[in-house]
């Protein structure tokens, strides 16, 4: 095989998340090629020839996968990047996010069982948060407001039919979009932040939206380098016919050179820079940054299997590490001695500790900081832990002090199997064996998927004796 020659064969089999692993008639090593199905016979180019792992860049889909039944019914499918698998139907998007799990946690632990994939309760419309990017859908061309298109940094497709979110966010998005244009054909053009001159002002759209309760928290990103039209901009968001109710606008200042959505100031425009949302007959305020499942129902499928996992608790002192606002903390307090909640994002922790208070939940301290260093200040010790990590896992040092604690049951929920696959490596080495594990499916129709374990130390010999 040759670099940048093209190429085809049959998709054998997709390693998680995207990788396609692809037969052809010149290797007998397969070439990974990613944003592919099994059972498609693809054209692609390769870009690497290496000997043990080839890999090319897709370019054509000559023939559908088996599994590719369904007509997508989101308008924007082909070319934005949100979604990747609506040309299957659910059953079967969700049987191929599991076998992806099964066989890359089966290479850590052969005789670990995983079997089923429990179903997001809403398939369509499920989304209580997006982040919509400033830009143009082609070099030069007119301003847009969407998602990154398929395989690309810099171009923006608008999605003003994005079906995986409600109606009242597509009012916002498109609502916006026509608005900041309308003052462009007016010759009042407030120009989109260009991620490669680091000039411009508008970047992004960020909308929240409660699935229980309907309130609304909207957000518009910019930069310092001028001033946009904020009052008009409030004034015709709240005009718009939405069915839910528009809790605040905020105004977020952003300055930083990396593409992340986050806030280096925020002023409230309107109403008060949180909301609220229910979950399992709780109440949880939610402030613009801090995590929270972003399926609510499918949340309270995966937090009710959370509480089912951890069993019995009385008189049990429960770590939730990575507790974002607190809501896995305060699902298992009814049934807990006390329950210790650690995250590092602070308007959280604050948002988690007047949770608390409003669900009338007495026994929950919520801490601010890095794991890694707030367990060392942790006067408790726990009989019960619970590990919700941001995707790239636990901190190795973390997991190192999380094994220190000797309790004989720990709780994994993951959003990424990868990162899972390579700490349970570790939790195998130190005595613990999975007692059960489930898949959840709270991101239908992408590429991702959540996963539940629960961890049962049976080695009796102290974990200090490892480390």
């Amino acid at each position: 095989m040759k670099k940048n020659e093209y190429y085809e064969g049959e998709v054998l089999s997709l390693k998680f998340p995207n990788k396609g692993l692809v037969k052809i008639a010149e290797s007998d090593v397969p070439v990974q090629v990613k944003n592919t199905l099994p059972g498609q016979r693809v054209r692609f180019q390769l870009k690497k020839a290496r000997k043990a792992r080839p890999e090319g860049n897709l370019t054509e889909v000559l023939k559908k996968s088996p599994l590719e039944n369904t007509t997508p019914p989101c308008p924007h499918f082909a070319d934005c990047g949100g979604c990747a698998y609506q040309t299957m139907d659910y059953e079967n998007q969700k049987e191929l996010k599991l076998s992806q799990v099964r066989e890359l946690l089966k290479t850590v632990c052969p005789e670990l069982s995983l079997d089923e994939c429990l179903a997001s309760p809403r398939v369509w419309e499920y989304r209580n948060k997006m982040e919509f990017s400033f830009g143009d859908a082609r070099k030069d061309g007119p301003l847009t407001l969407g998602l990154h298109k398929r395989g690309s940094f810099y171009d923006i497709v608008p999605v003003p039919g994005c079906q995986i979110v409600d109606e009242d966010i597509r009012k916002i998005l498109e609502g916006t979009l026509n608005f900041f244009r309308e003052r462009e054909e007016r010759g009042e053009k407030i120009p989109f932040y260009h991620k490669m001159r680091h000039k411009g002002i508008l970047r992004h759209l960020l909308v929240r939206k409660g699935l229980k309760t309907g309130e609304l928290l909207i957000g518009l990103v910019t930069t310092s380098q001028g001033e946009a039209p904020l009052k008009p901009f409030q004034d015709m968001l709240l005009n718009l016919p939405l069915t839910g109710s528009i809790a605040g606008i905020l105004h977020i200042t952003n300055d930083s050179l990396s593409d992340v959505v986050k806030s280096e100031e925020t002023k409230i425009l309107y109403g008060r820079d949180y909301f609220y949302e229910e979950l399992l007959g709780l109440r949880f305020k939610i402030s613009p940054f801090s995590f929270f499942q972003t399926n609510s129902a499918g949340a309270e499928v995966l937090y009710q299997t959370a509480r089912e996992y951890a069993g019995e608790t009385k008189d049990k002192v429960i770590f939730d590490l990575y507790s974002g606002t607190g809501t896995i903390a305060q699902i298992l307090a009814p049934a807990a001695k006390q329950v210790v909640g650690v995250e590092i994002v602070e308007e959280a922790v604050a948002a988690a500790r007047e949770n608390a208070k409003e669900n009338q939940l007495d026994n929950c301290s919520f801490f601010a900081g890095d794991v890694l260093t707030v367990m060392d200040e942790l006067k408790e010790v726990p009989d019960f832990v619970v590990l919700d990590p941001p995707r790239e896992g636990i901190h190795p040092k973390a997991l190192s002090k999380i094994l220190k604690y000797e309790v004989r049951q720990i709780l994994y929920i993951s959003c990424k199997p990868t990162s899972l696959a390579r700490d349970l490596e570790m939790f195998l080495e130190h005595g613990y064996r999975p007692v059960k594990a489930q898949c959840v499916d709270m991101f239908p129709w992408t590429r991702n998927i959540e996963t539940i374990l629960l961890l049962e130390r049976e080695n009796k010999n102290k974990i200090s004796d490892y480390i």
